[in-house]
């Protein structure tokens, strides 16, 4: 009999230090794949994902530090994102899970594996690279709480499609699920030149990439891969967020990578 994906998954979460690390597990008897979201967003946004690849695969979806219900960590360093991703794999008892991540979590999904190779079976990284220099500073002019969520909404502007999931209503009125100012710190700790976490290790690997991408440019995307053992490249044609522009184009992409993974 072929088990039921849960209409809505199980959120938990995991103290850290005194600090609640909210998750989604979507259950199911299959293999666990960790996704790690990008900045702005949280867990949520692999739902069609998890129900795609249910009942092989078992999803658990952290809103990471400062996104979602996620308290705000001591800071927005890369050891604190990566040391976050090792203790819910270890909470869980996940056995050498597929770590997946978008921007901000691809990095942290690589760079969980350059540290942690015994806790990661293969990686699947969404529109990433390891050359980094990204500026946030225009959401520090989006609202911070508006009357109603139709008033949200309309003072975000063009940005609200973003941020479907991340709008909360507060005591005070509505806002986002995060601090803007945290994005624009958290951005930039994850800067820099990461081609040394890339290569550290060999697992099997799909970089995932949107060919209208102002993210990852083509000819970066196939440096990676080349100069990556047991690395593939998947191209779709979208922006940045690859995973939300061709949901079903993305979960056949992964879904074909999973399958050819040894067991």
């Amino acid at each position: 009999m072929t088990p039921t994906p849960l209409s809505e998954p199980a959120r938990a979460a995991l103290t850290i230090d005194g600090r609640r690390l909210s998750y989604l597990d979507f259950g199911g008897p299959g293999r666990p794949l960790l996704a790690l979201h990008g900045h702005f967003n949280e867990g949520r946004t692999f739902a069609g994902l998890a129900r795609a690849l249910f009942p092989h695969w078992r999803v658990v979806a952290p809103d990471q530090r400062g996104h979602g219900f996620s308290d705000r960590g001591p800071d927005f360093s890369r050891e604190g994102y990566v040391g976050d991703a090792a203790a819910l794999i270890t909470h869980l008892g996940l056995k050498r899970p597929v770590v997946l991540g978008h921007s901000l979590g691809g990095v942290n999904a690589y760079q969980l594996a350059a540290r942690h190779p015994e806790l990661v079976s293969a990686l699947v990284i969404e529109d990433i690279g390891t050359e980094i220099d990204d500026d946030l500073s225009f959401c520090l002019s989006w609202p911070r709480r508006a009357p109603t969520r139709t008033a949200l909404i309309e003072q975000l502007g063009d940005s609200a499609r973003y941020l479907t999931d991340a709008l909360r209503e507060y005591a005070d009125g509505w806002g986002l699920a995060f601090r803007p100012e945290d994005m624009v710190t958290s951005v930039g700790q994850v800067g820099g030149d990461h081609w040394d976490d890339w290569l550290a290790t060999d697992c099997p690997a799909l970089l995932v990439h949107g060919t209208a991408s102002d993210t990852l440019s083509e000819a970066h995307a196939k440096e990676l891969v080349s100069r990556r053992p047991h690395t593939r490249l998947a191209q779709l044609p979208t922006g940045h967020t690859v995973h939300e522009t061709d949901p079903a184009g993305f979960a056949a992409t992964v879904s074909g990578f999973l399958a050819a993974l040894p067991t």
